[in-house]
């Protein structure tokens, strides 16, 4: 049995690893052999699941070119995967194919029967035969060595289901019909299950080819090691050697107690000193000093970043600076994050901006030689499957577009080919599709990354592992997660704006956030929910939190930033907590002792550490088991069976306690409800203290961290919106301009003139020709030297005098146009002009030319994407009656009419058997302020939203702990005028 695929030969195979052990399971199979095609991606998982089931696996790679095969390796020890691996790895970051003849010499190697080599085989070199082979034999040359022989029959399918897959799969990777399949892409239909008494039955008349096949499957003995986390597998000294990491990093914490805690009392000093010993017992030293390289680089270069996550419960992370949330102030447990009895590794989140995240990559690849990106998968949903197999089938689009849009609509009468695509649909629906990278991971292990698996080489540049995070985590490896933020560019290059332009900012330093959270002006902004902009604060599920809590501190916002998360909402315990909140004396708890446990969130949970808190606090559990506890409740976990851990024991000491059931029971299934989503408590203050920074800059300095936020891709709304907002702040919004722009957004108090990158199909060379001669020979003066002096097509020109680019030197657009024409002719791109052969171009004379009202507003939607006059002003004629966003607090309960400009829709499923649609909308006013709307499912089934624009809205004003929105009882969109005519 030395040939299996599974599905991880990517549009090939089609059974799972978990499928190929359940079938060796029925079939009486005591060893097995998975050899996916240029690729070790399930080894690690199916060794695992072979263990599991008292089976024994062995590791393979088939290796093929093209569709055809060169030769299959099966590892005899961990050096012989590690030489597949690393041969894999280097011909697929090189691009190359897998040669004829392996330069292998420690795994076994086994070539097809018709591409065996024409010399001496090596001691580890087999040839394989299949069943069909065997007539060959008989009649070949290398009959007479049957001692080089084993039996090589590839186990591919069950069934003729099975090969239908395969077909198909092999289509979608062929991207052709099926029915134009060439042969030679697709396996024969004969490589159906054969078991090994079957196998040893067609090849009873050579029992040396038994015994070949059998001797090397024994002397296969790769073994993983699975959570044994005694054991590192990751970088196991920072420095050369415990000590000198243990000197290190104490060196580090102690400097660190001057900066954080200049007069650190007894219980800083005694937990230093409690997790430095953990630390040191579980083997991590390593683990935070890598983290500490990795940011201080980053402070060196000036890049801004946070470090999150239940990291933020450590102190010692807090001293090194990896995170700048105070565990002991805010009573963050550390054993959340390690400890003695948490099989798992720890795991730093850390965020830097999207700007700088590459190079910060860059460095840790440079610094750590063995590091590599960790794998991830994307997988087959519904909407790709009906896509690809409705291609490869032949279906009509219009077919497949109906496919798409009525997700397994079981009463539909679909035709035959519909069917068959349901049918497949079906059988390959989250089948890996294709290798990914992980969001944020980089493994640094002790030995080469081919030890446990191969790698290939995306477009980062950057070797990636074939296996995932769930893999790495089985056998030890710990990963660093280093993410993206756009967040933190927009703070740094606000507070680089600042500077620049504000004198009496110069000293401006934004991570004292202390001050921060007494600042009344940002107090107010918090209050009233005015944090358009503003880190994880701006979206309207948020704002309106804010109003509903009047939340105006620092604790606050750290439990409204975990409260607005699915799981705690979906829970009712958001609902509850702002009812607790706001109305103190109807406070009522399950139990005395939840309430005191949990006093200072009214005794809701409200943080991952709550669940640690009240597993151990009130059901006695130890805080190691509670963290057992806690992490068995994640989604990502409980496939692990690692949920039903501790709950006996919960309900047991719970009983002990002379609980009632009722209580028990109740107190459970709170917990359980809202584990799956909750942060971990130093995480929503990670998150609290970049919301602060970003509500101090838009407090004070609203232009320039508006205009950050512009050019760092807006954030939760479209760029569009925070222009609005930069309006309502006193910037005048300008066009794109010749003289004045630049790649990005500039700032020229109060005026922002738009970036030439927002003018959509501006080509970037063009921009960069223009800004270029610019900076080098001073602004243009007229269209006419424009052209001299920049290469461009008149396309390209033609975008420029639409947009009003040349607005300072001629307001005539048309004018413009005609001249562009004119000077350009027939040729495809000007060429810069030398000054010495420049001559006079005949002045253009041009009659008067009319312009309609909203031409340029037609020609900036195009454009730009948006108006930068109100959208308001191309409705032809707005409904009289309307009210004001800021007059809607003034009619509550009665029924308003009012006007406003769509820039946010929520989708929502409502709960229940009968689960329905509803919606929740945002607009703006014409005075630049939100309107928040509610449409319940009638509502939202009747008046659908119909894309951007104007609406007139229809509804009664409710209202909820001073957040004030409308019912919606009617919607419609206003039509715009003709722009045909405009």
């Amino acid at each position: 049995m030395l040939n299996h695929h599974s599905y991880y030969s990517f549009k090939y195979g089609v059974l799972s690893p978990a499928e190929w052990i359940e079938w060796a399971l029925e079939e009486g199979e005591e060893v097995l052999a998975l050899t996916d095609i240029n690729t070790s991606a399930a080894c690690i998982e199916f060794s695992r699941r072979a263990r599991e089931a008292g089976i024994k696996a062995v590791a393979g790679i088939d290796f093929c070119k093209a569709s055809e095969r060169q030769f299959i390796a099966l590892a005899r020890d961990e050096e012989a995967f590690a030489e597949m691996n690393h041969y894999l790895s280097t011909r697929l970051h090189q691009d190359l194919e897998a040669e004829a003849e392996a330069p292998l010499e420690k795994a076994y190697v086994i070539y097809p029967f018709d591409r065996a080599p024409k010399r001496n085989l090596r001691e580890n070199e087999y040839i394989g035969l299949e069943p069909k082979d065997l007539n060959k034999l008989r009649f070949s040359p290398l009959k007479n060595q049957s001692s080089k022989m084993v039996i090589l029959h590839p186990n591919s399918f069950r069934h003729k289901g099975d090969y239908n897959t395969h077909r198909l799969l092999r289509s979608i990777g062929e991207n052709c019909l099926l029915s134009k399949l060439p042969a030679e892409k697709q396996a024969p239909a004969q490589w159906g299950l054969l078991n090994s008494r079957k196998l040893k039955a067609l090849f009873s008349e050579y029992p040396e080819i038994i015994s070949n096949s059998e001797r090397i499957l024994a002397n296969c003995n790769l073994d993983f090691e699975f959570k044994n986390y005694s054991k590192s597998l990751n970088r196991i000294h920072y420095t050369d050697s415990l000590t000198g990491d243990r000197e290190i990093i104490r060196s580090l914490c102690y400097n660190g107690l001057e900066y954080r805690y200049p007069n650190a009392g007894p219980e800083v000093y005694q937990r230093l000193e409690k997790e430095l010993d953990v630390i040191e017992k579980r083997g991590y030293y390593s683990y935070f000093l890598i983290n500490w390289d990795i940011v201080n680089y980053a402070r060196r270069k000036n890049y801004f970043y946070v470090g999150r996550g239940s990291g933020a419960n450590s102190l010692v992370a807090y001293l090194l600076r990896i995170t700048d949330v105070d565990p002991i102030e805010l009573d963050l447990y550390f054993e959340r994050f390690i400890n003695l009895s948490r099989r798992q590794p720890p795991d730093f989140d850390v965020d830097f901006s999207w700007r700088d995240r590459a190079d910060v990559t860059r460095y840790i690849f440079e610094r750590f030689p063995k590091a590599s990106l960790l794998g991830s998968y994307t997988t087959f949903k519904y909407r790709a499957i009906v896509r690809e197999l409705g291609k490869v089938l032949g279906l009509p689009g219009r077919d497949i577009d109906e496919l798409s849009r009525a997700r397994r609509q079981g009463g539909k009468d679909w035709d035959d080919m519909q069917k068959l695509v349901l049918r497949y649909g079906k059988r390959i629906e989250d089948f890996p599709n294709h290798l990914t990278v992980h969001a944020s991971g980089i493994l640094i292990p002790e030995k080469d990354i081919s030890y446990y698996g191969s790698t290939f080489l995306p477009p980062k540049g950057f070797p990636t592992t074939h296996f995932d995070m769930y893999t790495a985590e089985d056998i030890g490896l710990h990963k660093f997660d280093i993410l993206g933020q756009r967040g933190l560019a927009k703070i740094k290059e606000a507070v680089q704006l600042v500077k620049q332009n504000r004198p009496e900012a110069k000293e401006l330093d934004i991570h004292q956030v202390q001050n921060f959270y007494k600042d009344p002006k940002i107090k107010d902004m918090l209050r009233e929910g005015q944090t358009m902009a503003c880190f994880y604060v701006e979206s309207p599920a948020m704002r309106a939190l804010l109003r509903k809590l009047r939340a105006d501190t620092y604790l606050g916002l750290v439990a409204a930033s975990s409260i607005i998360r699915p799981g705690v909402s979906a829970s009712g315990m958001m609902a509850e907590y702002i009812r607790r909140y706001r109305e103190p004396e109807r406070r009522q708890y399950i139990h005395p002792k939840i309430g005191e446990i949990l006093e200072e969130t009214y005794g809701v949970m409200v943080y991952q550490e709550d669940v640690l808190k009240v597993a151990h606090f009130f059901a006695g559990l130890s805080l190691e088991e509670a963290d057992v506890l806690r992490r068995g409740m994640s989604w990502k976990f409980r496939e692990r069976n690692e949920f039903d851990t501790i709950k006996d024991k919960f309900f047991q000491n719970c009983a002990e306690r002379g609980y009632s059931e009722a209580v028990s029971t109740e107190v459970w299934r709170q917990i359980e409800s809202f584990g799956n989503y909750a942060f971990a408590k130093g995480h929503s203050a990670s998150y609290a203290v970049e919301s602060y920074q970003s509500l101090y800059l838009k407090a004070y300095y609203p232009l320039e961290y508006l205009l950050a936020t512009i050019n760092n891709g807006g954030g939760f709304y479209s760029v569009e919106t925070y222009l609005n907002e930069a309006r309502l702040a006193g910037g005048i919004v300008e066009a794109p301009c010749i003289n004045r722009s630049e790649m990005e957004a500039v700032l020229i108090h109060p005026q922002i003139f738009l970036g030439l990158q927002m003018l959509k199909e501006l080509e970037e060379k063009t921009a960069m020709n223009i800004l270029r001669e610019r900076h080098m020979n001073g602004p243009f003066e007229n269209l006419n030297e424009f052209l001299e002096r920049v290469e461009i097509s008149l396309e390209q020109c033609i975008l420029l005098i639409r947009i009003n680019a040349f607005r300072a030197m001629e307001i005539d657009k048309k004018k413009l146009l005609w001249e562009a024409h004119f000077i350009l002719g027939n040729a495809k791109k000007s060429a810069p002009v030398n000054e010495l052969f420049r001559n006079t171009r005949e002045k253009l004379v041009l009659p008067e030319l009319e312009s309609g009202e909203h031409e340029q507003a037609v020609d900036e939607i195009e454009l730009l994407g948006f108006p930068l006059s109100s959208p308001f002003q191309l409705v032809p004629e707005l409904p009289e009656g309307c009210i004001a966003a800021q007059d809607i607090a003034q009619h509550i309960g009665e029924e308003i009419r009012l006007c406003g400009y769509l820039i946010h829709v929520k989708n929502v499923t409502t709960r229940g058997q009968q689960a329905r649609h509803m919606m929740f909308g945002t607009f703006l006013d014409q005075a630049g302020h939100f309107i928040d709307t509610v449409h319940f499912p009638p509502v939202a089934e009747r008046y659908p939203f119909q894309g951007k624009g104007i609406y007139l809205i229809r509804g009664i004003v409710i209202e909820e702990y001073d957040f004030v929105s409308v019912e919606a009882k009617y919607i419609e969109r206003l039509p715009y005028v003709n722009f045909e005519h405009a």
